[in-house]
């Protein structure tokens, strides 16, 4: 199903996680065959990259659209930047969630959570945190805190809501809605910043053991789906659409 997310933003990514309780295996052969048969699959994934905490395959950032693969001590984590479709950002996870068992020797006791993450990124050159605090709270009660001034020189300089919601009874699946904003200097100056995005997040996490290492892909899927849903009714327009109608507005 082809998605309309990335026409609404500068970047729209989609992220996942699988969270272990044991460390993984950090062999030199063991890391190097992963990343050698995932690049049978994704031959632009040819960028071997080494971090402080991590080990990362990925293909060339300079592309609009690419992938990525880091692993770190207890996480294996996966990106996919400006997909052409959720499909196809689907179906690069998954490839992932098939391979990594085998490679890893991951067991069903070892799964401590997943998490599926949909960014959006938002071009802005204005002053970040009042675009946000102007686009969603200042017609709210919290909005009385920007009064704190009598000579109304008071200025924003920080807001970055973020919301979380258990979505069950157990709590084993959650939610949560965050936006970003870049940072400022002391003082509140953001003009460093101006090439850096308003980023919002919804990020979907399920806690809980799977019985077999085949079922990642399909806990996957249903965990997008979900995402994909509370994107269209609650993250669309209830948070980036009106930080989106205030940037291009020129009210900022």
């Amino acid at each position: 199903m082809p998605t309309s997310f990335g026409a609404l933003c500068t970047d729209f990514y989609v992220n996942h996680t699988l969270s272990l309780k044991m460390d993984l295996p950090d062999e030199r052969e063991t890391v190097l065959h992963l990343f050698d048969r995932v690049r049978k699959s994704e031959p632009a994934m040819d960028r071997f990259r080494r971090y402080e905490d991590e080990l990362s395959l990925e293909s060339s950032r300079r592309e609009p659209e690419y992938k990525w693969l880091a692993l770190r001590r207890t996480s294996v984590r996966t990106g996919h930047v400006n997909p052409q479709s959720l499909d196809a950002a689907n179906t690069y996870h998954k490839l992932i969630m098939q391979l990594a068992p085998y490679h890893l020797s991951l067991s069903p006791l070892d799964i401590d959570h997943h998490e599926v993450l949909f960014g959006f990124d938002l071009e802005c050159k204005q002053d970040h945190d009042e675009v946000v605090f102007e686009s969603l709270l200042a017609d709210s009660p919290l909005g009385n805190m920007a009064k704190l001034s009598s000579q109304g020189q008071s200025k924003v300089l920080d807001a970055q809501p973020s919301f979380g919601f258990s979505l069950d009874k157990s709590g084993d699946r959650q939610v949560y809605f965050e936006i970003k904003t870049r940072q400022k200097s002391r003082r509140g100056r953001s003009s460093r910043y101006s090439d850096e995005p308003i980023s919002i997040f919804l990020t979907l996490r399920q806690y809980g053991p799977v019985n077999d290492v085949e079922q990642l892909q399909s806990v996957y899927d249903e965990l997008a789906q979900h995402c994909e849903q509370l994107a269209g009714d609650h993250l669309i327009p209830d948070l980036l659409t009106p930080i989106a109608r205030y940037i291009t507005s020129g009210s900022a």
